[in-house]
């Protein structure tokens, strides 16, 4: 049994598109007890790089696209987190401004990131980092 808090988290793009090519963070998402959400703007930005991912990794980009619309997450609007853009903003400053929809919706959700990003690194939200939170996950 998982801890309540590891019950859903929030997941950065890198660690979605790295479970599209079908790497370890693919465990997350197949995980039974994990829910793994995302922002719309995140997801936006995976499907921006499936190109660069297709050719970097030799994969069909039709299949990652599809891979993608199987895991098993939702995203939501930046409507629904609004309210926390500027805590985010301000735990985030000075760092990648694209960073701040995932640490609004974490903060909206008080849920932990999973996230290989250095700017998430001390701003008093708890980050797991991909093979952290498996660590976490599988005891």
């Amino acid at each position: 049994m998982i801890s309540i808090d590891l019950k859903k988290a929030a997941v950065d793009s890198n660690v979605v598109l790295s479970a599209v090519i079908g790497k370890s963070a693919l465990r997350i998402f197949t995980h039974p007890d994990i829910l793994p959400i995302t922002t719309e703007f995140n997801m936006k930005e995976v499907e921006e790089y499936l190109p660069y991912f297709s050719s970097k990794y030799r994969m069909n980009e039709t299949a990652l696209l599809w891979q993608l619309k199987m895991l098993p997450m939702e995203s939501f609007p930046e409507k629904y987190y609004k309210n926390y853009w500027a805590q985010a903003e301000k735990l985030l400053q000075g760092r990648d401004p694209d960073d701040i929809h995932l640490a609004a919706l974490a903060l909206k959700e008080n849920i932990p990131i999973v996230s290989n990003d250095k700017d998430f690194e001390q701003c008093s939200i708890l980050v797991y980092t991909t093979a952290g939170f498996l660590k976490k996950l599988e005891g």
